[in-house]
């Protein structure tokens, strides 16, 4: 029987060099993991968001990763451990995020499906949701 492949969050994902140890960024809040991540392989710096944007974005998950979006078009792992969202591209400040009432319900779930590159989810709320019923049509004036 193959292994269970998990659901993949910020802090699995966002890993320090390989030459270093692996709990090298284990204070590191999932969040901020990604700021560290993109200095260290892109080899330059991106200056972590100091204000608190009032955002709030839903997280969802995309091929077995939680991941939010960004309105400029980018995308990054995120956690349910550390609801936060600050974008490396544009330098957006912090968003909450907004993840499922039962996370472990929701990865429970996806686990069933033995392709993690078919493992989707979208919150109900979200308006970006494709499986949202179709608005209803409007009624015509007599």
């Amino acid at each position: 029987m193959p292994p269970v492949i998990k659901v993949v969050r910020a802090e699995t994902f966002y890993l320090p060099p390989p030459t270093e140890p692996i709990d090298l960024w284990a204070d590191v809040p999932a969040a901020e993991r990604v700021f560290r991540w993109i200095e260290y392989r892109m080899q330059r710096r991106v200056p972590m968001p100091e204000t608190d944007t009032g955002d709030t974005y839903f997280a969802r998950v995309n091929q077995n990763r939680w991941v939010a979006d960004c309105f400029c078009g980018s995308a990054q792992v995120v956690s349910p451990t550390d609801p936060r969202y600050g974008c490396t591209e544009c330098g957006w400040g912090w968003c909450a995020l907004t993840f499922p009432d039962d996370v472990t319900a929701v990865e429970a779930g996806l686990l069933t499906q033995p392709r993690p590159h078919l493992r989707n989810w979208w919150h109900p709320d979200d308006p970006a949701n494709p499986d949202q019923p179709p608005a209803p049509e409007p009624e015509e004036p007599q």
